[in-house]
């Protein structure tokens, strides 16, 4: 398998496939479903609760997915997370179509999503160390990410238009995708289950396995609470700013839509071009240079708030911060043994995802008690701690050097870290 081109891994082609589909699907349903509240209610506060109640599931899902994904045959759980999804989401596509698609409906067809994608998530990247050689994780890595950035550019857009046609239609669409995606996972060859004591799986050992194993080592344990934790808030503050600056405070959505459609065209980009400046060295540099990049951004947006300005500058601090991303998760998962995977993934989303919902909050308050341009300096302040604690900390200068090839641990035939032992995690 080494040497070959991920285009001719017959699986890898399944899972990316199959993934295009319930990721185009899933983008399509979420911009319909709260609109879909908004038709029925005409309330705001019950559309936002679609969101705010699926982000809170899937947080706190987050820790178990990665525990259960780590105990159970991978390829055989993906499978009951599309099905199930495929099956509710059709539900809901039937409510619609019927005229009766009651308020907790909707908000179950949210809470399951967020708890299927938890786990989901954390068993692909398991299964994808079997599928694919260790060399070549980062540039697979950097494929799913730019499968899922082309489905949060088009699915957005395409389901507005089909909720616009008929309420029904992108719903119908996402459990199309669904199917498609079980079909694609169900030719799956390769199987995967990791080694693992007889613990019970939501055990609390086997909970926080991964925060364990990150906090043990320290490059991982800074980057992810500096770059992870403190980039993600205040990057999500900067956007939700600038998306509020370039819509004159909701009277343009020609700005906004602007902002948005620049980065998320740079988060695709940075997407497609991550598996080619990660390589060698290159990965340990790309976090310290994208959060300097990101408070010399901030800065000029203190000094400069034109919307065509503000839509290329996130669209760069987007693509590095995608890269960037990429460049960290592949080290990580390089570091971790099977046994451990599906925890270890869990373990960083959940410290990136948990204060991120938080960010908007911040930058709505800085704009409320300030004006643009000391709101902007604020971020740039933060940006640049961030950069300063990655750039020279001693537990990122020196191994942010290496991490371009260090693996920790034994390797095995296929290229990957022996498991390690329970008093490691």
């Amino acid at each position: 398998m080494v040497g070959e081109p991920l285009g001719s891994l017959r699986d890898f082609r399944l899972l990316w496939f199959g993934g295009l589909l319930s990721s185009a699907g899933a983008q399509m349903s979420a911009i319909a479903l709260p609109l879909l509240v908004l038709r029925h209610t005409g309330s705001p506060v019950e559309a936002g609760a679609v969101g705010t109640v699926s982000m809170g599931i899937m947080v706190v899902s987050m820790l178990p997915g990665g525990a259960l994904a780590d105990a159970v045959e991978r390829r055989r759980l993906m499978i009951v997370c599309d099905a199930g999804s495929a099956l509710l989401v059709g539900a809901l596509a039937t409510a619609v179509v019927l005229g009766r698609a009651p308020m907790p409906l909707i908000l179950l067809v949210a809470g399951v999503g967020a708890v299927m994608g938890s786990v989901y998530t954390p068993a692909l990247f398991g299964l994808l160390r079997s599928v694919v050689p260790a060399e070549q994780f980062g540039a697979a890595t950097s494929r799913l990410q730019a499968r899922s950035a082309t489905a949060r550019l088009i699915g957005p857009v395409v389901g507005g238009a089909a909720f616009a046609w008929h309420p029904a239609v992108p719903f119908l669409a996402e459990a199309a995708g669904l199917s498609g995606s079980t079909l694609c996972v169900v030719f799956v060859k390769t199987r995967s289950t990791a080694p693992r004591d007889k613990t019970a799986v939501f055990d609390r050992r086997q909970l926080t396995a991964g925060l364990s194993f990150v906090w043990r080592r320290p490059y991982l344990r800074t980057t992810l609470l500096v770059f992870g934790l403190g980039v993600n808030f205040a990057f999500s503050a900067l956007i939700f700013m600038a998306l509020t600056v370039a819509s004159h405070s909701g009277r343009s959505g020609l700005g906004a839509g602007t902002v948005l459609s620049l980065s998320a065209a740079g988060s695709l980009v940075g997407s497609l071009l991550a598996s080619r400046l990660t390589e060698g060295t290159g990965r340990g540099a790309v976090i310290p240079f994208t959060c300097w990049t990101c408070a010399v951004a901030a800065g000029v947006l203190a000094v400069d708030q034109g919307t065509v300005l503000m839509g290329v500058l996130i669209a760069f601090c987007m693509a590095l911060a995608s890269i960037a991303s990429i460049a960290f998760l592949t080290t990580m998962i390089s570091m971790a043994p099977a046994d451990v995977t599906g925890r270890v993934q869990s373990a960083a989303g959940f410290v990136s995802s948990v204060v991120t919902p938080l960010g908007p909050v911040a930058g709505g308050g800085l704009l409320s008690g300030w004006a643009a341009a000391p709101s902007f300096a604020v971020l740039a302040s933060m940006f640049a701690v961030c950069a300063a604690v990655v750039t020279w900390a001693p537990s990122t200068y020196h191994s942010g050097r290496t991490q371009g090839t260090a693996v920790r641990g034994t390797p095995t035939a296929a290229g990957w870290p022996a498991a390690v032992t329970p008093e490691e995690i």
